[in-house]
C-alpha cells in the first residue's frame, strides 16, 4: 500500500514538474518615446536559446542574463531568464514573435507577445533603463506662429532641437514624422544646419532648425498636430572624472518629441460673405485677358483667367467664363506659379480656356466676379472684370433654327444667299481678231471649261460649309489636338509633379471627348470601361488606361520621383498608341 501511495506521489510531482518558458513585458502599451523591457524566463536550464527578431523595435540593450536557485522546504527552485531593452521604431500594435530553447532535447517557444505603441509622452525615468536619466539637457521643441487662425489662413511651425552645453548630440533618426490631418501642409526645404545660441527656459542652450512647414487649416474648431520625435545618438557627462580630473561621457540613445499641439481654428465670418466666395483668404488680384478679340470662325483664342497675390491659391476655385453657345469652349488648361516661403503662398494661378468660334457675329462675354476674405482688413472684397466682346469677322451664318446663337445684336441672324457670289454677273467682252480661232479646238475648249469647272467649285464649297457646320467633327479635331498638345506639355513639365500630372490628365481627358464623344461630366469610370470596350478595345489596354487615370489623379498629391513621372508618361504613350489601333468608331 506504502509502495502505491509513493508512485503516486512520483507521478503527480512529475506532473506538477512541467517545463515553463514563458515571455512578459514590462508594459503592453508604452509611448514612441519609451522604452520596453521583455524577459525570456524558464524553470528548467536550457541550451540554443533563439530570442525572436524583434521586428518594428531596435535592440538598445541585452541580453542579460540572470540564473537564481532557491530550496525551500528540500524542494529545489530553478529560475533562469534573458531580458531586452527594446526602442519601438513605428507606432501602432507590434507583435513580438516567439522565442525557443532546447530543454531536455525538446525544443520551447513562448507565445507571441502583442504590445501597442502610442504617440510620444511625458517622459518619465524607466527603471528598468537607468541610461534615460542622462537624456537631460536635449529638448525638441515645435514653434507654432499662430494657435487661433481663421480657416485657410497660414501658420508655421518651426521645429528646433535645443542641446545644452554640457551634451553632445552625433546624429538623429525620425522615428515618428507629424501628421498635419485637416491641415494643406507644405515643407520647406533646409538645405544646411546652422548651429544657433538661444535660451531655453532661461538657461543658455546652442539649437538647430530642423524642419519648417507651413500649414492652412481646412475646418473650424480644435485640430491636433501628431508629434515629432526622434531617437538622438548623444554623449552625456557621467558625473565621473578619469584619472586626470577629465570629464567621462557615456554614449547612448535617448528618444525625444515636440509632443502634440492644439489649434483652435476659427471660421470665416458670415457677415459680407458674397454668394460666390469659394475660399480664396489673402490679399489678390483678379485679370480676365483674351488673347485676341477678332478673329474668324474655326480659328481659336485663348481666354485667361488668373488670380495673383499672397494667400491660399492652391486651396479655391477660380471663376468659370460663361459664354454664348455659338463659341465652344474647352476645358481649361490650370498653370501654377506659385512659391511657398514660410509666410505662406505667393504668385499665381490661372486657367487658360480655348474657344473657337462657329459662327460669324458679335458675341458678347460677361464680366466675371472674384470675391476674397481679405486678412489684413478683415473683410471681404470682390474685383470685377470688364465685359469682353469678341468679333467674329468671317465664317458660316447660323441658320435660320439656330436662335440661340444670335449675335448680341439681338437681331435675329438670316442666312444669306451667296451660294453662288463666286460667279461673275458682269463680263468685259472683247473682240478676238484671230485667223483659225473661231471654231478651232481652243474656241471650244474655252467655251466649254466654266460648265466644267462649275460643279467643282459648287462642290468645294459645299464641303466647306459641311466643315464648318459639323460642330460634332471639329469638337473632335479640336479634342484630338489638344490631347496632343497636353501629352506634349506633360513632357515639357517632366520633373515639376503638379504642372506633369495636370497636363496628363487633360491629354487624357480630350483623347477621351475625341474618341468617344463624351463631356468632361460623362467621364465616370464605369462609363469610360464600358464605351471603349464596347469600340473593341481590349479588357488589358482599358484597365491600363483607367489605372493611368487613377495615377494621375493620386500623384498630384503624393510624393512622385522623376523616374516615376517618365514612367506614367511612356505608359501614357502606349497606352493612348494601343487605344488608337483598337478602337472601331
Amino acid at each position: 500500500m506504502n509502495r502505491v501511495i509513493f508512485l503516486l506521489l512520483l507521478c503527480f510531482q512529475g506532473l506538477f514538474a512541467q517545463v515553463q518558458f514563458e515571455a512578459t513585458v514590462s508594459k503592453n502599451t508604452l509611448g514612441i518615446n519609451e522604452r520596453l523591457r521583455i524577459d525570456f524566463t524558464m524553470n528548467e536550464d536550457g541550451d540554443n536559446f533563439s530570442p525572436p527578431a524583434f521586428e518594428g523595435f531596435r535592440v538598445v540593450g541585452g541580453p542579460n542574463q540572470a540564473v537564481s536557485y532557491s530550496w525551500i522546504n528540500g524542494k529545489k527552485s530553478f529560475n533562469k531568464s534573458f531580458s531586452y531593452f527594446l526602442m519601438p521604431l513605428k507606432k501602432g500594435p507590434v507583435i513580438i514573435k516567439s522565442a525557443s530553447i532546447e530543454i531536455d532535447g525538446k525544443v520551447y517557444k513562448t507565445n507571441p507577445v502583442k504590445v501597442t505603441v502610442t504617440n510620444a509622452v511625458q517622459e518619465e525615468v524607466n527603471p528598468y533603463y537607468p541610461q534615460q536619466k542622462t537624456g537631460e539637457g536635449i529638448h525638441l521643441v515645435a514653434e507654432i506662429s499662430k494657435t487661433n487662425p481663421y480657416i485657410n489662413e497660414p501658420i508655421t511651425v518651426v521645429y528646433k532641437l535645443y542641446v545644452s552645453n554640457t551634451a553632445s548630440v552625433r546624429n538623429w533618426r525620425e522615428m515618428a514624422s507629424p501628421k498635419y490631418n485637416d491641415f494643406w501642409s507644405q515643407n520647406i526645404d533646409i538645405k544646411k544646419l546652422v548651429v544657433e545660441n538661444g535660451k531655453y527656459n532661461g538657461e543658455d542652450y546652442r539649437y538647430v532648425v530642423l524642419r519648417k512647414t507651413v500649414l492652412y487649416p481646412q475646418k473650424a474648431g480644435k485640430l491636433e498636430i501628431e508629434p515629432l520625435s526622434l531617437d538622438i545618438e548623444v554623449d552625456l557627462p557621467t558625473g565621473r572624472r578619469d584619472f586626470f580630473g577629465r570629464m567621462e561621457y557615456a554614449s547612448g540613445n535617448k528618444t525625444v518629441s515636440a509632443g502634440a499641439k492644439s489649434i483652435n481654428v476659427r471660421t470665416l465670418p458670415e457677415a459680407g460673405k458674397p454668394i460666390d466666395f469659394t475660399g480664396a483668404v489673402g490679399d489678390f488680384d483678379f485679370k480676365v485677358t483674351p488673347s485676341k478679340t477678332t478673329l474668324k470662325a474655326g480659328e481659336s483664342l485663348n481666354l485667361v483667367v488668373s488670380v495673383s497675390g499672397k494667400g491660399n491659391l492652391k486651396l479655391f476655385n477660380l471663376p468659370k467664363p460663361v459664354v454664348p453657345s455659338a463659341l465652344e469652349m474647352y476645358d481649361p488648361e490650370h498653370k501654377e506659379k506659385v512659391t511657398t516661403p514660410l509666410s505662406g503662398m505667393q504668385g499665381e494661378v490661372s486657367d487658360a480656356y480655348a474657344i473657337i468660334p462657329q459662327y460669324k457675329g458679335n458675341y458678347l462675354i460677361k464680366p466675371m466676379v472674384f470675391s476674397y476674405f481679405d486678412l489684413s482688413a478683415n473683410k471681404y472684397k470682390t474685383i470685377n472684370s470688364p465685359e469682353i466682346m469678341i468679333n467674329v469677322m468671317d465664317g458660316p451664318s447660323p441658320t435660320s433654327g439656330d436662335n440661340q446663337v444670335a449675335s448680341v445684336t439681338g437681331k435675329q441672324n438670316v442666312v444669306a444667299n451667296d451660294q453662288f457670289q463666286f460667279i461673275k454677273l458682269k463680263t468685259n467682252l472683247t473682240s478676238i481678231h484671230q485667223k483659225g480661232f473661231l471654231g478651232s479646238g481652243l474656241f471650244y475648249s474655252l467655251l466649254v471649261a466654266p460648265f466644267l469647272i462649275i460643279p467643282i467649285i459648287v462642290l468645294a464649297r459645299k464641303k466647306k460649309e459641311a466643315i464648318d457646320g459639323d460642330v460634332v467633327g471639329n469638337k473632335i479635331r479640336q479634342s484630338n489636338k489638344l490631347a496632343k498638345r497636353f501629352l506634349s506639355e506633360a513632357n515639357k513639365q517632366m520633373g515639376n509633379k503638379e504642372a506633369f500630372y495636370v497636363a496628363m490628365e487633360k491629354a487624357l481627358h480630350n483623347f477621351l471627348k475625341a474618341k468617344l464623344h463624351i463631356e468632361t461630366s460623362e467621364m465616370s469610370k464605369e462609363n469610360i470601361q464600358e464605351l471603349l470596350l464596347s469600340k473593341k478595345a481590349t479588357p488589358e489596354t482599358v484597365q491600363n488606361f483607367l489605372g493611368l487615370m487613377d495615377s494621375c489623379e493620386f500623384a498630384r498629391y503624393t510624393p512622385a520621383s522623376v523616374g516615376t513621372m517618365q514612367q506614367d508618361y511612356d505608359k501614357a504613350v502606349t497606352v493612348i498608341s494601343g487605344l488608337e489601333k483598337q478602337i472601331t468608331n
